[in-house]
């Protein structure tokens, strides 16, 4: 049976591109039938991506059946993943966050986590000398989901490491990486066509502090004004959108990518503690400005307090 490889709901870029480039090992490499698959509509970013290079859109996937053999990849959390998802046969995790627990394995399976800024990062590795025989494409894919995932460099999760196989990808393909990094923020940058509620949705997690649950979503963007302009439908549909996905409350991150800060929307008391108790912040007014937050996974997540 062909092997489903996917990441996370709300596809990124590296939950996008990390299951194109583990399909090819498997199948030009190992022998293995295997497809990439999402589990929802890419983003801006992503999209562009397959554009630029000429990928195929990996077909979106609601849920997986009985025993349908998986890799997962760029996450390890139940809540990210299909229904029946312990209903699959998960034969491998590829990953780069910390471990959570609750996914269950028919058998043994391969694990590979590693604190790098990248899932496409860890599998350079693992493909190990078999990647000169990546095709442009496929090493392109690799190189966007880099790029994206420590925002050129700028997150605090880039590693040497992630540099590194980034600028030998870039180098191979004859790329200027600031010149492509900002064709890619910039197509990362236009939310016009999204609906408010979408925005909000598009790359966000679920995560519970001291018993509140809390939808923690981040647009990083060149252009941070574009969606400050809508501070004011956001905010009214982060009531619908909390409560059709049964969390207390949205938090949004708009991460300003060049001038590496975040603006947190401030809609109430509840968000306001959360911004001084979890950033030492002090709150005047419906935004407060964070220097230097640029990652949900090192910087937000970690630091959240109510």
């Amino acid at each position: 049976m062909t092997i489903q490889i996917f990441g996370h709901k709300s596809p990124d870029t590296d939950s996008t591109g990390s299951p194109i480039v583990w399909a090819w090992y498997l199948n030009e490499i190992k022998g293995v039938a295997a497809e990439p698959k999402l589990l929802g509509e890419p983003n801006t970013e992503a999209l562009f991506m397959l554009d630029r290079w000429n990928l195929d859109k990996p077909e979106i996937i609601a849920d997986v059946a009985d025993d349908q053999p998986v890799v997962i990849v760029d996450t390890n959390n139940p809540a990210e993943l299909p229904a029946n998802i312990n209903g699959a046969d998960v034969q491998a995790i590829i990953d780069h966050h910390k471990l959570v627990g609750g996914l269950e394995t028919k058998g043994p399976i391969d694990i590979t986590i590693r604190p790098l800024a990248c899932t496409a990062t860890i599998m350079l590795d693992l493909i190990g000398a078999d990647a000169a025989k990546m095709p442009k494409e496929i090493m392109a894919a690799a190189l966007t989901c880099i790029l994206s995932d420590t925002l050129e460099f700028r997150s605090p999760t880039t590693t040497d490491h992630d540099r590194a196989t980034a600028e030998t990808l870039a180098a191979d393909l004859d790329l200027d990486i600031a010149e492509y990094a900002a064709e890619m923020f910039a197509a990362k940058s236009d939310v016009s066509s999204f609906t408010d509620a979408e925005l909000l949705r598009m790359d966000s997690k679920e995560y519970a502090v001291d018993g509140t649950k809390f939808r923690v979503s981040v647009l990083e963007t060149t252009a941070p004004g574009v969606v400050l302009d809508r501070k004011a439908s956001l905010v009214e549909s982060m009531k619908t959108v909390a409560s059709e996905d049964g969390v207390e409350q949205v938090l949004l991150f708009v991460i300003d990518i060049l001038n590496e800060e975040a603006t947190l929307l401030v809609p109430n008391d509840l968000v306001k503690t959360v911004a001084e108790k979890s950033f030492g912040a002090s709150v005047d007014g419906d935004t407060v400005v964070l220097p230097g937050v640029m990652s949900r996974k090192k910087q937000i997540i970690p630091n959240l307090k109510v």
